[in-house]
C-alpha cells in the first residue's frame, strides 16, 4: 500500500478509505502495522487516533470478523476484491466493539465503496453489516463456540498454548485480546521515579508506580510522547514494565564489557547505560535502519555506546571477550500480540521452527564470545515453550559449562520455569517474556 496522504485533513469516508487500504495491506500484502501506520499521518491528532484505532481493532479481531463476514457473504470476493472484505471487516468491528450507532457505523462504511471506485458494491456491504444487526446475537453465539473464532486467534496459536498453559488458557486469551498500557522507563540518571510522578500528576496525567519494575511508571491513558514532561530532554521513555526487568537481571558491576545482541531499538541499551556505571557498552543489530533507531535513543538521552551493525550468528568479536551479553532473541512476538495485534495475521506456524533454529545459532556462537565466569541473560517476548524453555533446556544439555542462575531474588513471585521466568501477558501489567539467566563456569 502506498499513500499520498501526508499530513492532510480528510473527511469521515477518505478515513476510512485509508483503515480500509491500511487492513488490506497487513491481512492480504503482509505489511507490519507499524510500517503502514507510520506511511500515513492526518493533520488532525483525533483523525490519527480514529485511523489507528480502525486498523489496530480491526487487526485485533481479524479472525473473529472475516468468519462472521463469510457466514454473510453468498460467496467469497475475488482477489482483486479483499479491500471490501477489509472494508466489512472494518464495519462489523465498528458495529461489535465501539461506542459508534449502528446507523453511523454502516452509513460511513459503505459509503467507502465509492472511495474504492467500486459503487456497485454499496448494496453488498449495506446488506452484510444491516443483516450482523438483525442476525447479531445468533451469529456473536455461532462465533463463541469454537476457540480461534471467539478469542480471534489463529488455530495453529491455540494448539502451541494449550498443553503448556492448560487451566490457564482462557484467561490468557482475554489477557492477548486487552489494549496494554502505556508504561513509562523513568532515567533516574535525571529524575527519581517519584519525582517524574509528580510531574505527569501536575501536567493531568495520572499514572502509578510498577510493584517490580523499580523505574517504570504506568500511564492511566496514553498519550503521545509530546505530552510527557521533558521527554525530549530524556527524562523518560516508552518501554513496557517487563523489558525494563532485563538490565536489573543481568546487572554488570562497573568496568564490564557488556554486549547487548539484537539491540535494536534500543531500550534495553539505554537502560543498562543508566543504571549500570563505567561499563563499556555495544549495541549490535542486523538492521541498519533499526540500528539508526538506537543511535536515535542514545543522543536524545545523551548515553554513550559502540554500534555494530552485523550478523550474530557469525559476528568478529573476539571469543572469551565480553563480561556480559544480553541477548533479546529474534522471536515469534507472541507475548506483545496485546500492543501488536497484526501478529496474529503475520505469524504464521512455520516460522517458528525456523525462528527457534535462528536463536540456537545466535546463543552457540555468542557463548564462545563469552568470557569464564560471565553471564548470558537470554530474553525473548514470547510465550512460546520451544523459544523458552525449552530452547533453554537443550542449550544446557549441550553446554556442561552452562550453568542456570537462579532468578528468585531479581524476580519474585512470578511465574517461575525450571530454566527461568516466565510472564504471562497482562501479568502485573506486563507483556509476555521469558527470561533465563546462564554463568560460564571458570576454567
Amino acid at each position: 500500500m502506498q499513500s499520498t496522504l501526508n499530513k492532510h485533513t480528510v473527511n469521515s469516508q477518505q478515513l476510512r478509505q485509508q483503515a480500509c487500504l491500511a487492513l488490506h495491506a497487513i491481512a492480504f500484502e503482509g505489511r507490519s502495522a507499524n510500517d503502514v501506520l507510520n506511511s500515513i499521518q492526518f493533520e488532525q491528532g483525533s483523525d490519527n487516533s480514529l485511523f489507528r484505532a480502525l486498523v489496530l481493532g480491526s487487526c485485533r479481531y481479524f479472525i473473529r470478523l472475516e468468519s462472521i463476514a463469510k457466514q454473510l457473504l453468498q460467496k467469497p470476493f475475488k482477489p482483486k476484491d479483499q479491500d471490501l472484505l477489509c472494508l466489512i471487516i472494518i464495519g462489523l468491528y465498528q458495529l461489535e466493539y465501539s461506542r459508534v450507532p449502528d446507523h453511523a457505523a454502516i452509513s460511513e462504511t459503505v459509503s467507502v465503496c465509492e472511495q474504492l471506485k467500486k459503487p456497485w458494491a454499496t448494496k453488498l456491504v449495506n446488506g452484510v453489516l444491516r443483516n450482523f444487526v438483525r442476525q447479531q446475537p445468533e451469529l456473536l453465539s455461532q462465533a463463541d463456540s469454537n476457540w480461534d473464532t471467539r478469542f480471534a486467534m489463529p488455530d495453529w496459536l491455540i494448539s502451541v498454548l494449550k498443553p503448556y498453559y492448560k487451566g490457564q488458557m482462557e484467561s490468557l486469551m482475554e489477557a492477548i485480546n486487552q489494549q496494554a498500557p502505556m508504561t513509562l522507563r523513568v532515567n533516574r540518571q535525571r529524575i527519581g521515579r517519584d519525582q517524574y510522578l509528580e510531574l505527569l500528576l501536575e501536567q493531568g496525567l495520572p499514572a502509578s508506580t510498577h510493584p517490580i519494575a523499580t523505574s517504570a511508571l504506568v500511564l492511566e491513558h496514553p498519550v503521545s510522547v509530546e505530552q510527557l514532561p521533558h521527554f525530549s530532554d530524556g527524562y523518560v521513555s516508552v518501554q513496557d514494565a517487563a523489558a525494563q526487568l532485563a538490565a536489573g537481571i543481568l546487572a554488570p558491576p562497573p568496568h564490564s564489557i557488556v554486549l547487548d545482541a539484537c539491540a535494536a531499538p534500543g531500550g534495553k541499551t539505554c537502560h543498562l547505560l543508566e543504571l549500570c556505571d563505567s561499563i563499556a557498552l555495544t549495541a549490535c543489530d542486523v538492521d541498519h535502519e533499526r540500528c539508526q533507531r538506537i543511535s536515535e535513543n542514545l543522543l536524545r538521552l545523551d548515553l554513550s555506546a559502540k554500534l555494530d551493525c552485523q550478523d550474530l550468528t557469525d559476528s568478529n568479536y573476539p571469543d572469551n571477550h565480553f563480561d556480559a551479553i544480553l541477548l533479546d532473541a529474534p522471536c515469534s512476538a507472541t507475548g506483545v500480540i496485546r500492543r501488536h495485534p497484526d501478529i496474529k495475521l503475520l505469524r504464521h506456524a512455520s516460522d517458528i521452527d525456523q525462528l527457534v533454529q535462528l536463536q540456537q545459532q545466535i546463543l552457540e556462537h555468542l557463548w564462545c564470545k563469552l568470557k569464564a565466569g560471565g553471564r548470558l541473560l537470554y530474553a525473548t517476548c514470547s510465550i512460546l515453550p520451544q523459544e523458552n524453555e525449552q530452547q533453554i533446556t537443550h542449550f544446557l544439555e549441550r553446554h556442561k559449562d552452562a550453568k542456570l542462575v537462579s532468578l528468585s531474588e531479581q524476580i519474585q513471585n512470578l511465574s517461575h520455569t525450571k530454566t527461568g521466568c516466565q510472564l504471562i501477558p497482562g501479568q502485573l501489567s506486563m507483556d509476555g517474556f521469558y527470561y533465563a539467566l546462564l554463568e560460564k563456569a571458570n576454567n
